[in-house]
């Protein structure tokens, strides 16, 4: 019986001709980190794909839901949520923060101004210092723990607002209480239909001192009201808190 070809010589051959295309400096040489060798306005094009496929994925509502489903739409999540660190040095902090919560479908109001952005492909170019987000409204969005470190370098946000946001956990509370910026800065904050806070989540936010209103709305979660209530009042005095919830 006759043997089957040898794949060896094909195989030499294709690896011949990759030696080649990298010593001529081919597409054979590219590297998996060559992407940020990308000319400046082919990055920027990438930048903007990607936001307008991501708000895209984001709005999507009401698809057939199963094992596979859940597991997909979690590592979408977790890729839209991920921090890039060089590019929060690169654009400075309000700029990286905006790309993320834009991309998970959240909205962005700056500093100075009346109009929400809600385009990831619009936000406004100019001077990294330029533009400082004052508000956020993540209302539906996809915004996750592991994304929440786009905040830590934020300095003028005043109020937030989380209305269902699925992906919102107590960790999340706790990362943003955490933040020294933030505890300064945060006047407002409305919380509504996130399913997943506690009443561990809720309590961390004492640590916001300069905290003058917290609506918190339809948190099946939070059971403890009037332990919240006290201790909220302990640390925060002035605090205006008002409660609907079950």
């Amino acid at each position: 019986m006759k043997c089957a070809p040898s794949l060896h010589v094909g195989g030499a051959a294709v690896a011949n001709r990759r030696a080649r295309r990298r010593a001529k400096g081919g597409p054979g040489c590219r590297r998996r980190g060559d992407a940020g060798s990308l000319p400046p306005s082919l990055r920027r094009y990438q930048m903007m794909l990607f936001g307008k496929i991501s708000q895209q994925l984001c709005g999507v509502k009401k698809l057939p839901w199963s094992c596979d489903s859940r597991y997909f739409w979690g590592w979408l999540n977790a890729v839209f949520n991920k921090v890039d660190y060089d590019r929060i040095r690169d654009v400075g902090p309000d700029r990286a923060a905006s790309e993320w919560l834009l991309r998970c479908g959240a909205m962005v109001r700056y500093h100075g101004q009346e109009r929400w952005q809600k385009d990831y492909n619009h936000l406004p170019t100019g001077p990294l210092d330029k533009y400082k987000i004052q508000a956020i409204d993540a209302t539906d969005s996809c915004i996750m723990s592991i994304g929440f470190d786009h905040m830590e370098g934020l300095e003028h946000v005043e109020k937030i607002r989380l209305c269902k946001c699925h992906y919102i956990e107590d960790d999340c509370l706790l990362r943003l209480s955490q933040l020294e910026n933030l505890q300064k800065t945060i006047l407002e904050m409305e919380i509504i239909s996130c399913g997943n806070i506690t009443d561990k989540g809720i309590i961390a936010l004492r640590h916001l001192r300069n905290l003058k209103y917290l609506l918190l709305s339809d948190l099946p979660g939070v059971r403890e009201k009037e332990n919240l209530v006290q201790a909220f009042k302990t640390a925060l005095p002035s605090l205006e808190l008002k409660l609907q919830l079950k």
